[in-house]
């Protein structure tokens, strides 16, 4: 009995130091992206079925937490329905970053807003400066590409 006591209070540990999942219309997101708070907020569009996204994602994580200049948002582009999903992801990942589920069906209604040069592909990723300056890139990152670009875009 001890030991599903025990059990069970890691599991709830877990997933309340892991980041909740907000759940946002396009309009709100991009009002995020024309209010940054830091010196450079990063928006990482992404999917749980996406290899490359889950790869970069520790890589994002450890940006967010290194630098308080830099604001990471975890954009969730999963279907409507797999809101669940992405909930079950964050917490057994862990994530602390600012995760947000972009409910909208249509992705061709927004990828345009984002960049005119995002095709549809992910990983994705929207940087903006404190001085409302943009940069997108369309591909994953190393750990090592993406500390160089974070220090180029701050700079």
């Amino acid at each position: 009995m001890k030991q599903l006591i025990v059990v069970f209070c890691i599991a709830l540990s877990m997933q309340l130091s892991a980041q909740e999942v907000e759940v946002i219309k396009f309009p709100d997101l991009q009002k995020k992206m024309l209010n940054t708070e830091t010196p450079l907020t990063v928006f990482n569009f992404w999917a749980t079925w996406c290899g490359p996204c889950i790869k970069e994602l520790p890589h994002f994580e450890e940006i967010g937490e290194g630098n308080p200049n830099v604001k990471v948002y975890l954009v969730s582009i999963d279907f409507q329905s797999e809101l669940e999903r992405v909930k079950k992801f964050v917490a057994k990942k862990n994530l602390k970053s600012s995760v947000l589920f972009l409910d909208e069906k249509d992705p061709d209604s927004y990828m345009g807003k984002v960049s005119k040069d995002w095709s549809g592909a992910i990983p994705a990723t929207l940087f903006v400066t404190d001085l409302g300056k943009t940069y997108f890139h369309e591909s994953a990152f190393t750990k090592e590409e993406l500390e160089k670009t974070i220090k180029k875009y701050l700079n």
